[in-house]
Formats: C-alpha cells, sequence, structure tokens
C-alpha cells in the first residue's frame, strides 16, 4: 500500500532497485594485498552492491585487529563508489541471508584454491542457496596470499609491490611494535 502513495517513484527506478545485483568479497584480509583489491575491483564492476565483509577466522592468528583491517580496505577501496565495508563472526550464508546478497565472490590463486573453495560453493548453495562466483586472479598477483606477506614483512622483506602504501607502513609499524 505504500508504494502506491509514493507517485514520485518510477517504474524504472522501482525495478532497478528491486533486481539490484549484490555480492560480497569474504576474507580474514589480514591485510588486504594488491590481489585482493583486484578482485573486489573486478567485483564491483559486475555487481551493483560489494560488500567487502571482514570474517573473523576461528583458524587464523591476526595481526591487525578487526576494526583495523576494516579501516584499510575502507582507505584502499574509496575510489569504488559501490563496495562498502563490513565484518562477520558467523557462516557466511547467515550473513548473506541477512544482507539479502545473493552473490559470494572468491578470487582463486591455484588449483589447491579451486579443491576447498568448490566444497565451500556446494555446501553454500545446497544450504542457502546463495551462488558462488569465481574470479582467476590476474597472473601479477597469483603467488599472494596475506600469509606470505606477514611473514617477508616480519623478516624485513620488501612487500611494496604486494601491498599498497598505507598497508605496507602499518606492517612495518606493527613488525616493529612485535606484533605477529
Amino acid at each position: 500500500m505504500a508504494l502506491l502513495r509514493l507517485k514520485w517513484i518510477s517504474t524504472d527506478l522501482l525495478a532497478s532497485v528491486c533486481l539490484m545485483k549484490r555480492a560480497v568479497c569474504p576474507g580474514s584480509f589480514d591485510p588486504v594485498t594488491f590481489g585482493h583489491l583486484d578482485i573486489i575491483e573486478r567485483a564491483s564492476a559486475q555487481f551493483d552492491d560489494v560488500v567487502v565483509a571482514v570474517l573473523v577466522n576461528r583458524t587464523k592468528s591476526s595481526m591487525f585487529t578487526v576494526a583495523e583491517r576494516m579501516e584499510m580496505i575502507l582507505k584502499t577501496t574509496a575510489h569504488l563508489s559501490n563496495v562498502r565495508v563490513d565484518s562477520w563472526s558467523g557462516l557466511l550464508v547467515d550473513y548473506c541471508k541477512s544482507n539479502e546478497i545473493q552473490s559470494i565472490v572468491k578470487g582463486l590463486r591455484a588449483v589447491t584454491d579451486f579443491d576447498y573453495e568448490l566444497q565451500m560453493a556446494q555446501v553454500n548453495l545446497q544450504g542457502s542457496g546463495v551462488e558462488t562466483m569465481f574470479m582467476a586472479t590476474a597472473p601479477t598477483h597469483s603467488f599472494l596470499s596475506s600469509s606470505l606477506v606477514k611473514e617477508l614483512a616480519h623478516y624485513g622483506g620488501d612487500v611494496s609491490s604486494m601491498v599498497p602504501e598505507l598497508i605496507n607502513t602499518a606492517l612495518k609499524s606493527r613488525v616493529q611494535e612485535g606484533g605477529k
């Protein structure tokens, strides 16, 4: 009934809102790398609304807090108007359901990523109907992982070609503080 009273909303506008394609790019992003940012940027070109969900991973030890990671992602994706950042602890499909997100976007670096991600995609589809879209990582980033970046930074290695300057600075500072 409320829609009938809103005569100023055009049919085209209403249809575009109702058919909005929404996706989530989930990960721990500890820290965000150029590989992550490549996938996020490419997803933003394919979907109307992209949420970068910083997930709490019980199996990983984090160098940066969830709030720090979210802030880093916000700053490094500020040029993408349809990207927002959120956090979540729990099942990703529950996040998708509660936020009306239809698709999960995952970057694949190698066959080993595919083996794991295919299982997760099948479970997510069967359990909730949420689709998973796989994007091949750009070859220039195919070797990148947050774990590798942290390890190199820990031993004083140069990671400036793997992460934005903001992240590189944060990594150096955390390592000097004695962070993981």
